[in-house]
């Protein structure tokens, strides 16, 4: 995992195509602001989790390609 620090304002770049900034830091919240091309899905962690265990609902087979495991 790469770990870094920065300011409010800041920003880092993945990809060349995917931008976080730091919005607001207030205790110990952070809100980010995330700038991505709208063919790239952008979700808190929990909330994926949730959608990868209503797929496998509906698709059991495929749990391990949904979730990334080799």
């Amino acid at each position: 995992m790469l770990v870094l620090s920065r300011k409010k304002n800041e920003s880092i770049v993945i990809d060349d195509n995917v931008i976080i900034t730091i919005v607001e830091v207030r205790g110990d919240k952070v809100r980010l602001g995330i700038e991505a091309p709208k063919d790239v899905p952008v979700h808190r962690k929990e909330v994926l989790e949730a959608i990868l265990n209503e797929k496998m609902k509906f698709h059991p087979s495929s749990s391990e390609e949904m979730s990334g495991s080799n």
